[in-house]
C-alpha cells in the first residue's frame, strides 16, 4: 500500500445501475432519494433492463475504463472505481481508499460536460463521503480534451461507412437531457455539448449534423430539447440514413442501450428510415488516454507530482 500512502490515486465515478432485475426497485429508490417509485414505472423500467439482458452492463464497462486507466497510469497510481446510485457507492469506495492510506485523488467524472445537476451532484456525494479525510482535486469537465474528440470523430467516421453513400447521412449528436431550468441559472452544459458536438463534426468531416436530447425524466417540468426522435421525425421526409452519436455517454449502458438501440430504432423502422448508432467508447485507448492526461495535469496542477 506504499503507493496509495504516497502517492496520488484516482476516482473514477458513474451513475450506477442494477446487476439484476431484482435491484431496479431499490435502485430506482435510491436515484429518488429514498422516495418510493410508483410500481407502473418500476414495471416499465424493469422492463428496459430484462430487453438489454437482465442488467445494467455500467459497472464492469467502468471498471474495464479502470483497469486500462491502470496499466496507462502504472503501478504508483492506483485507480479506484465508485458510483453515484448504486454499488460500489462513491462512500463505500471512499472508505475503501481511507483504509488503504490514501490521502490525495483526483476525482473524475465519466460524464464529460459540466452541469450542478450532474458533475455537480458527484461532487456533493464525494464531499460528503470524504468529509475531509482525502485531500481531492476534482475534474469538473472534460468535453474539450483533444483525445475525447478524436475518439469520438474515429467512431463516427467508422460508423458512417456502413451507409452505402456516407455524405447524405443525417447526423444526430445526443445528450441526457436535463431539466430546463439550469440555463435560467447560467448551467454550461448545453454550450459544452454543443461545442464537442461542433469540434466532432469538424474532425470527422461531417456535413449534415444536428444536435438533440434522450433520456429526459418522467417528471411534469420541461426537459432540455428537441428530443432525438421528434428531430428524427422532423428531418424522415427528407432524410433516409441516420447516425445517432451519443456524445455525452462513454459506455454503453440503458440509455444507449434501450434509448437508442430498441426505442429509437422502432421509430425509425416506424418512420421508414435506416438508424444506425457509433460504438461506446467504453475502454477505447483514445478515451482511456484523455482520461490518463487528465490526471497527470491536475496532479501537477496540486504539485502533487
Amino acid at each position: 500500500m506504499a503507493a496509495e500512502a504516497g502517492g496520488v490515486s484516482v476516482l473514477l465515478m458513474a451513475y450506477g445501475g442494477p446487476g439484476s432485475l431484482e435491484e431496479v426497485e431499490p435502485y430506482l429508490r435510491d436515484v429518488r432519494g429514498g422516495r418510493a417509485t410508483p410500481p407502473e414505472l418500476v414495471a416499465e423500467i424493469t422492463e428496459r433492463y430484462a430487453r438489454i439482458g437482465g442488467r445494467s452492463p455500467i459497472r464492469e464497462r467502468t471498471e474495464a475504463q479502470a483497469r486500462a486507466l491502470q496499466d496507462a497510469l502504472g503501478p504508483t497510481w492506483p485507480v479506484y472505481v465508485g458510483m453515484r446510485h448504486w454499488h460500489p457507492f462513491i462512500a463505500e469506495t471512499v472508505d475503501r481508499m481511507v483504509a488503504r492510506g490514501v490521502r490525495r485523488a483526483v476525482a473524475i467524472v465519466l460524464a464529460p460536460h459540466y452541469s450542478a445537476l450532474s458533475v455537480g451532484a458527484y461532487e456533493k456525494k464525494l464531499l460528503e463521503a470524504t468529509r475531509g479525510r482525502l485531500d481531492l482535486a476534482l475534474v469538473r469537465s472534460w468535453g474539450d480534451h483533444p483525445q475525447f474528440l478524436e475518439a469520438v470523430a474515429e467512431r463516427v467516421r467508422q460508423a458512417l461507412q456502413r451507409f452505402p453513400a456516407p455524405g447524405a447521412v443525417q447526423v444526430l449528436f445526443t445528450a441526457h437531457s436535463l431539466p430546463e431550468r439550469i440555463l435560467a441559472a447560467g448551467d454550461p452544459y448545453a454550450d459544452e455539448l454543443q461545442a464537442s458536438a461542433a469540434a466532432v463534426a469538424r474532425l470527422a468531416g461531417v456535413g449534415a449534423w444536428r444536435f438533440a436530447y434522450q433520456s429526459a425524466g418522467a417528471t411534469p417540468e420541461p426537459w432540455l430539447g428537441p428530443e432525438a426522435g421528434a428531430v428524427m421525425t422532423e428531418l424522415a421526409a427528407t432524410r433516409k440514413d441516420f447516425l445517432i452519436v451519443p456524445i455525452g455517454f462513454v459506455s454503453d449502458h440503458v440509455e444507449v442501450l434501450y434509448d437508442v438501440d430498441i426505442a429509437y430504432r422502432g421509430l425509425a423502422e416506424r418512420l421508414g428510415v435506416r438508424l444506425e448508432r457509433t460504438d461506446s467508447l467504453n475502454d477505447n485507448a483514445r478515451l482511456v488516454a484523455a482520461l490518463a492526461d487528465l490526471a497527470r495535469r491536475t496532479a501537477a496542477e496540486r504539485a502533487w507530482v
